[in-house]
């Protein structure tokens, strides 16, 4: 089974997610599948269908975060040496070269990623061609609106 890297934060956040499924979610579920049974006839019963399906939602989102859990490679960007470098985990400041605009994103895993907070997808376009690059240099971005360029300001591993 591939590695699939994630940052410490991300980590916990996925350990949060799984105590809570586990300690307050399934329970509650339960308790609402033995609440529904008691009120007889299940197979006109809404309240007994929607709390099997809500039921199977957190198992299978149980199933899925220790399966990403047991292949995570949890990386602290705050360890990192890349020497200058863009790696995963890296704090990247741009500037787009057309419209002078900067921006700062950090690269992160699948599960972690949130463009409103700054965090993108290792594997999304903008985060492949950054990986690699070192500060001064140029990455070129396909973008839906055509190529964008864009100069690395600076790199950080906060």
């Amino acid at each position: 089974m591939a590695t699939i890297p994630i940052t410490k934060r991300g980590a916990e956040q996925l350990k949060q997610e799984l105590h809570r499924l586990k300690t307050v979610e399934r329970p509650a579920v339960i308790n609402a599948i033995a609440e529904a049974r008691a009120q007889g006839d299940l197979s006109e019963n809404a309240e007994y269908e929607a709390a099997k399906d809500r039921q199977g939602f957190i198992e299978g989102r149980i199933l899925e975060i220790e399966g990403k859990l047991s292949a995570a490679q949890i990386i602290d960007p705050s360890e990192l040496d890349a020497g200058g470098r863009v790696v995963f985990g890296a704090t990247v400041e741009l500037e787009d070269e057309d419209s002078g605009e900067a921006v700062r994103y950090q690269i992160v895993g699948e599960d972690e990623a949130d463009l409103k907070h700054g965090l993108i997808n290792v594997s999304s376009p903008i985060a492949r061609a950054l990986i690699g690059k070192e500060e001064g240099d140029t990455a070129e971005v396909q973008a839906p609106g055509g190529v964008r360029r864009y100069e690395v300001v600076s790199v950080s591993y906060v």
